[in-house]
């Protein structure tokens, strides 16, 4: 799996589970009926802000890391917060030295958080190809193994552990609804439900590259990082790409006020505190409410704000 064309299958989604077990939170999953009211659905969520790191990223963080132990002394990365904060605390708990390369605009509490974990920070300007330039420049220097944030199987089977404690606890959901950046989560999610049940992604209007790259079939590069949903901002992994395509996933657009509204409405009605990006599937299923249907299950996948 350290093949950075490895495709993964459902299988590696259940190994990630039992390496990563007792090393991450089983999450909470929680209903709310006038989340549900206002949706249109019967909607459950997966409560990932309750997670260690306060993000799903611990999880596909932690697979990875565990993975090349054995074999690496030093790890890098690239993130605007939340992947790289997971790396850190994987890292540090594997007692291997860590490096994250961060934007310039990463909010300050992710950037504190990378830092509270033992990893060194270097910044880069606000592009995904500034990122790229001074990773391979830490690489270079340092000799750290590269962990993607997103494009990566041992990242996506890690992630795909979510959806499989959701599916484990309840079986008879109709859809999962997810939020997509680099795609990692929604290919690990499509790993998980193995076509039995569709998963959904939820994307901002100002950063809809991969929508646009599974409709014209061709792999886009992101837009400029201008949506609040700051952990959605990079472009959709290759693999991700290619398990999303081969399932036909479908991908709904919102706008930046819907993102921010559900924001207050989850603290509202359920008394969560997420981050932007997780309530961007909300805000999709608000703004197309002609795709979701039935028992919805929808993954919150963090509280740092």
């Amino acid at each position: 799996m350290g093949d950075l064309d490895y495709i993964p299958t459902r299988e590696d989604v259940l190994a990630a589970a039992e390496r990563i077990h007792g090393r991450v939170h089983r999450t909470p999953v929680f209903s709310s009926r006038s989340l549900s009211r206002m949706l249109g659905v019967d909607a459950v969520f997966k409560c990932e802000n309750f997670q260690r790191v306060g993000s799903f990223k611990i999880r596909g963080a932690t697979n990875a890391v565990l993975s090349i132990v054995d074999e690496a002394s030093a790890v890098a990365t690239h993130s605007s917060g939340n992947h790289g904060a997971a790396i850190a605390l994987a890292a540090k708990e594997a007692e291997l030295a860590c490096v994250v390369v961060i934007p310039q605009n990463t909010r300050p509490a992710k950037r504190e958080a990378i830092e509270r974990y033992g990893a060194t920070v270097v910044e880069c300007g606000n592009t995904f190809d500034e990122r790229q330039r001074t990773l391979q420049n830490v690489i270079d220097a340092t000799g750290a193994t590269y962990i993607p944030p997103f494009d990566d199987a041992r990242i996506i089977s890690g992630a795909g552990t979510a959806a499989l404690e959701l599916l484990e606890e309840c079986d008879d959901l109709d859809q999962i609804w997810v939020p997509i950046g680099g795609g990692g989560l929604a290919a690990g999610s499509v790993l998980s439900a193995e076509g039995a049940v569709p998963v959904l992604a939820g994307e901002p209007e100002l950063a809809r590259d991969a929508k646009d790259s599974l409709e014209r079939n061709e792999l886009l590069p992101p837009l400029p990082p201008r949506t609040i949903a700051d952990g959605l901002r990079t472009s959709l992994g290759r693999l991700n790409f290619k398990i999303l395509r081969e399932a036909g996933t479908q991908v709904a657009l919102c706008s930046e006020d819907a993102i921010s509204e559900f924001v207050e409405r989850v603290a509202k009605h359920m008394k969560l505190v997420i981050e932007p990006s997780s309530a961007v599937p909300l805000a999709a299923i608000a703004e197309n409410r002609d795709l979701a249907r039935g028992k919805v299950g929808i993954i919150l996948t963090g509280g740092n704000v």
